[in-house]
């Protein structure tokens, strides 16, 4: 055969089991549907946070952390309870992978360039008992130059073998079916797509040039998820998240749209944990738009108040930055696909980023006096652009006016101003002491208890309704699709099973194609860092494995 491996979809998985797999000597051809231009796929776009465990960053913070108790947080967080299924082979990975975090991840990345930014964030923070959802501590590391500086020494590495002939790298080549030859996966078949000049995460035109056809001894399918494909989320919208929504944002551009899972599962290949989806609740309208329905979602802190579309402040555990599908099911129990944060400048300067490479332009150009730019007074300029462009955003002297403007933009009275007034007084009354029965102002100061959130993640407590610390502002928070946390099922040398739980013969799968391993190494719930992470594992585990089973 002219090729080794057939590797569909160029995204950061597929880079990463290519390079692998060209390093081992086989030759690879790479197809993808889209242009050059969007090599990388959706790493590209991210913030580029990754889940380390007692990595040196989290010890110059002074965050103890083990493997053990990544573990104890993976299993709260997960809440495996197919194990004898559909959650057996996910489990499995997990387990690999926070090995994985805890041990060489660091060391395979910056042994390649990657540096990460000294102070660690703290994702989905949970709120519950010890053993229940979260992280217990600060695990979420910002790559320095964000996604692009996650993709670009795989790019480097898969170029490399592009010189040497080991890679043979085709965009516009959209993989329309599998070949199957006495029960094994010897190919595919598919379409050349006419030559686009669309920028990354532009929809890209989807006219037919020719067919093609190719064969190799394997097949690797990256192709990503389903996170644009608003009709198939809500086809395996799970009833426990209540009715899917209606409005929803895209965090995704066009092209992930869940084909090559559809293709997969007519060649045998088995799909599991459909109902499990990862969507985040402060998404936010992009005043300049790539792709159609471009949401952005903000990483709060913990100081916003969260109200649901009728003013009612969400209950507890329900804060900003700690649980995020507990805050969707949340959200969509009062029946609307929207909520709001009311919040003061003094809040939004120190609290507000935005997720996404293009959001950060400071830590994706590895530039550390913009990034110092950050402490000064004044919302960062991203956040700043969308204070002053955004529709979502409102800002007024007092609440009373904010609370008019709230109810103009989304063109109903569902909000009280006498009801939200009482609710953020009763809020600012427990400011007054440095204890509270509001669980919220606890978490609050139990953030700044760990240094790196108390020099620029969380703002000092204050009233709300203290027009010292104003302007006031209001945000608009939509539903903003995501990630698939379920995929195909594989086994630890991801080779894709069938629905009896055979090995489909020359036929593997890595990353959120996958569920990012196992058919969903998370369960229910993500701790964060973990797509990313997931997509280098995987890849990195499936790159390896064609190897040695071609060897």
């Amino acid at each position: 055969m002219e090729y080794d491996v057939i590797v569909v979809g160029a995204g950061l998985a597929g880079l990463v089991a290519t390079a692998e797999i060209a390093d081992g000597g086989k030759k690879v051809l790479l197809l993808d549907q889209e242009p050059e231009a969007s090599i990388g796929g959706q790493a590209w776009w991210s913030f580029g946070g990754l889940f380390l465990v007692d990595s040196p960053e989290q010890r110059r913070m002074g965050i103890k952390d083990s493997e053990e108790l990544a573990w104890q947080d993976w299993l709260g967080t997960a809440g495996y309870d197919r194990e004898e299924d559909a959650d057996y082979w996910g489990k499995k990975w997990a387990e690999a992978y926070v090995d994985f975090a805890a041990g060489e991840k660091r060391e395979w990345l910056t042994n390649m360039g990657v540096k990460f930014f000294p102070v660690v964030g703290w994702a989905e923070r949970g709120g519950y008992h010890a053993g229940g959802h979260g992280n217990s501590v600060p695990r979420f590391h910002i790559t320095w130059g964000t996604g692009p500086g996650i993709v670009d020494p795989f790019v480097r590495r898969v170029r490399e073998h592009i010189k040497t002939g080991k890679v043979i790298y085709k965009p516009r080549h959209r993989v329309d079916e599998l070949i199957q030859e006495n029960g094994r996966i010897t190919g595919v078949q598919g379409s050349v797509l006419v030559p686009s000049m669309a920028l990354r995460g532009e929809k890209s035109p989807q006219d037919v040039v020719r067919v093609f056809e190719a064969k190799a001894e394997a097949v690797l399918i990256t192709s990503g998820g389903i996170g644009a494909n608003f009709d198939l989320i809500r086809e395996n919208w799970p009833a426990r998240l209540g009715i899917p929504p209606e409005h929803m944002l895209s965090g995704v551009p066009a092209h992930v749209d869940g084909r090559m899972l559809l293709i997969s599962e007519e060649a045998g290949g088995r799909i599991v944990n459909k109902d499990r989806m990862w969507h985040y609740t402060e998404g936010i309208k992009n005043w300049n738009p790539i792709w159609e329905k471009h949401g952005i979602r903000i990483l709060p802190g913990p100081s916003s108040v969260w109200l649901d579309a009728t003013g009612q402040r969400l209950p507890s555990p329900n804060f900003p930055g700690f649980d995020t599908l507990g805050t969707l099911k949340a959200i969509k129990n009062t029946g609307y696909d929207y909520s709001w944060f009311i919040l003061t400048q003094k809040i939004i300067e120190k609290e507000f980023a935005l997720s996404g490479s293009e959001q950060n332009p400071d830590l994706t150009g590895k530039s550390i006096s913009k990034v110092l730019s950050r402490i000064r007074p004044g919302a960062p300029a991203p956040v700043q652009a969308f204070l002053d462009k955004g529709e979502d955003f409102l800002t007024a002297d007092t609440i009373d006016n904010l609370v008019m403007k709230m109810n103009k933009l989304t063109g109903a009275n569902r909000l009280d101003a006498d009801r939200v007034v009482e609710q953020i007084r009763a809020r600012d009354r427990e400011i007054d002491n440095t204890f509270t029965k509001d669980l919220q102002i606890t978490a609050m100061r139990g953030a700044r208890n760990y240094l790196g959130d108390k020099l620029i993640r969380v703002a000092k407590p204050h009233k709300i309704l203290d027009y010292r610390n104003g302007p006031l502002v209001a945000v608009r928070l939509h539903i903003i699709s995501r990630k698939t946390l379920g995929g195909l099922q594989n086994n630890l040398s991801a080779q894709v099973l069938d629905e009896q739980g055979e090995v489909i013969p020359g036929l593997y799968a890595a990353g959120e194609v996958a569920g990012f391993g196992g058919g969903g190494l998370h369960g229910y719930r993500s701790l964060e860092g973990t797509f990313l992470g997931g997509c280098l594992f995987s890849g990195r585990v499936a790159g390896r494995a064609i190897v040695s089973d071609l060897t």
